[in-house]
């Protein structure tokens, strides 16, 4: 097993999948519970057989798809396999993939002792202060979304919490969200960075960076 970067899976030709943050995603229109369902049994059978097991989440008209090596942090060469898989059994059954409306959402906040303030977020959001790990508070059951913590100088002259969202969203899909979110009144503050990620913000000044895997170490 060996982790692959995301030139190497996009490169794959996966073309029901995208890479957000460190792992695969996939949506397919299924139309109704039940045919989410039995799709879903039959990518269960397949992860039994691999045993590797993807997340899922069925909804009345889709069913997505997470998947990532939990011991190597990372997508591997096994979900890479697993994909190609559960791309099969969706083929068969006539499921198109979604892909352009994938989206993962963090939460950063600024912080100037982060060991401070880690703790007392893991109790608030997961009810364990354990769940800070020194850099992030993550929920394994996944009700709240990942909040990471941006060091930051003690400055006098900015509010002591400043939130902002990170919204990892498919490459190909950055120059049209960004569009989409200038024509509804915001601008591009920073793109310095793009395509790793570029900083907006809204009419009050509310930031938020949208993010893809690309350019990334």
């Amino acid at each position: 097993m060996s982790t692959v970067d995301a030139p190497t899976i996009i490169a794959a030709g996966l073309d029901d999948w995208r890479p957000l943050v460190h792992s695969l995603h996939a949506r397919f229109r299924t139309g109704d519970f039940a045919t989410g369902l039995d799709f879903l049994v039959d990518v269960g059978a397949a992860a039994e057989a691999a045993n590797h097991h993807p997340d899922v989440n069925l909804t009345y008209t889709h069913v997505d798809i997470t998947l990532t090596s939990h011991d190597a942090g990372a997508v591997t060469d096994r979900d890479l396999e697993m994909a190609r898989t559960i791309s099969d059994l969706a083929a068969e059954r006539g499921l198109e993939a979604d892909p352009g409306r994938l989206t993962r959402l963090e939460i950063a906040l600024n912080a100037a002792d982060k060991d401070a303030i880690g703790p007392f977020w893991g109790a608030v959001l997961t009810g364990e202060a354990q769940a800070y790990d020194g850099n992030q508070v993550a929920d394994p059951t996944e009700q709240v979304p990942l909040l990471w913590f941006q060091p930051t100088p003690p400055r006098d002259d900015v509010p002591q919490m400043c939130f902002h969202l990170d919204i990892w969203i498919p490459a190909g899909q950055l120059p049209a969200r960004i569009e989409a979110a200038v024509a509804a009144g915001g601008r591009v503050v920073d793109d310095s960075e793009s395509p790793s990620f570029v900083v907006l913000e809204d009419a009050e000044g509310n930031k938020a960076c949208l993010c893809t895997v690309l350019d990334r170490s």
